[in-house]
């Protein structure tokens, strides 16, 4: 049935249509997301096309916000027509290649720089890390009492090969300043008035100079999608999306916190309630501190939230799960409602930012019902939780997933 359900979505996509679903259309999850969603987001939904994108979850139109469906997911890179996508403004222009420039400069910068897309290819050390990119607010729409914000469900993330140049390449260009302790990042997309906030990001210095922090031009061994980027963005590998700038236009090598609307009051996480190992102290507050890095997860990526089968029948549960870099260590996965626990099978292991892909052989001997979990846990010993941490944005949501499988005779 999955397999048939993504042929009839490309399908779909080569006639460049709008696609309204019925939400029983398929079983267990709607087309449109976990059943758990804020119902109109369910009855009202459609899956909608972008420019060189498959039908994806339309959240919103203006600015565009589509999410992937959990079906591509079973592939270990998604792809860049399934990518999603996520934007705080509406003016999002198309960038001229040859005529786009980075610049980087700032009080901290001991010169002023500005690079073409040439410049990038062919002066600096040609890079390529796997790493999953995901919005802070996936799976905002599961929080229960909802929360304000794009109700993404499961597919506000995407795992890719970004090929660029390390980050601290071009800032040591710049010649960065000992007392620098920010770099802002400003990209080419704009609000549709003046009045809306810019969209202006910063990062500490130190996670700037990170061997893994990349100006990436390429995604999957293609240049970047309009809609995720291109001609170069800003990777932060086993941070949240929040930091990954599109359409990266200048640096700012700044000696002080960077203000604005997006660093605060946006973006931000409640003191003490995550288990974050790479804080952004110079930002923090005495109520709250920034997004960083994601927590460790799983998700199943061919089971809804409810299946039939029959018994004496064999179903492989396959799924990924990820954190902030540390490394998956285990899959565990409960037949029995979190009673028992034994270890799935890892799949490759592609890099610690990467995502991992699981598998593990489900079969029920007796008919009736079971709550199948699973559980990741990661190489510095967190996992994830049973009850969901209440924080107003609607971040980190990881609790353990539950699929509800009737076992009939």
């Amino acid at each position: 049935m999955k397999e048939s359900r993504r042929n009839w979505l490309k399908a779909a996509a080569l006639g460049g249509v709008s696609l309204w679903l019925p939400r029983t259309l398929f079983a267990g999850d709607s087309a449109l997301g976990p059943n758990d969603l804020p119902q109109g987001f369910l009855d009202t939904g459609t899956l909608d096309n972008l420019a060189g994108k498959l039908p994806l979850i339309r959240k919103s139109y203006r600015p565009p916000n589509f999410e992937t469906p959990v079906s591509y997911f079973q592939e270990a890179f998604t792809p860049n027509n399934a990518f999603f996508v996520r934007y705080h403004v509406a003016d999002i222009p198309q960038v001229d290649a040859e005529q786009w420039r980075l610049t980087i400069g700032g009080d901290a910068a001991g010169k002023f720089v500005q690079f073409s897309l040439n410049d990038l290819k062919t002066q600096f050390e040609q890079v390529e890390i796997n790493a999953l990119c995901m919005c802070s607010g996936n799976r905002r729409g599961l929080f229960k009492p909802h929360v304000v914000g794009v109700e993404w469900g499961h597919g506000a993330m995407g795992n890719a090969r970004w090929k660029g140049v390390r980050l601290k390449e071009l800032l040591a260009k710049a010649e960065v300043q000992k007392h620098a302790l920010e770099i802002g990042m400003n990209g080419a997309d704009r609000g549709p008035i003046s009045t809306a906030p810019d969209y202006v990001k910063s990062i500490p210095i130190w996670k700037a100079l990170d061997e893994n922090t990349l100006v990436a031009y390429e995604m999957n061994g293609e240049a970047l999608p309009h809609w995720n980027g291109f001609p170069a963005r800003i990777v932060v590998p086993g941070w949240t999306a929040t930091y990954w700038m599109k359409h990266l236009t200048e640096i700012n090598v700044s000696s002080k916190p960077i203000e604005g609307f997006w660093m605060k009051p946006g973006y931000r996480i409640p003191k003490g309630k995550f288990p974050i190992v790479e804080r952004f102290v110079s930002q923090d507050t005495e109520a709250n501190t920034p997004i960083t890095e994601m927590v460790v997860n799983s998700l199943f990526t061919n089971l809804g939230a409810s299946e039939t089968v029959a018994e004496g029948s064999t179903t492989v549960a396959r799924g990924v799960a990820w954190d902030g870099g540390f490394g998956i260590a285990t899959v565990e996965v409960s037949t029995d409602n979190g009673q028992t626990w034994r270890r799935a099978e890892l799949g490759k292991d592609l890099g610690k930012f990467s995502w991992r892909q699981w598998n593990y052989q489900l079969k029920f001997d007796k008919p009736g019902k079971y709550v199948v979990m699973a559980r990741a846990t990661n190489r510095i010993g967190a996992t994830q939780t049973f009850e969901l941490i209440q924080n107003p944005a609607g971040y980190h949501h990881n609790v353990v997933q539950q699929v509800h499988i009737e076992v009939g005779s």
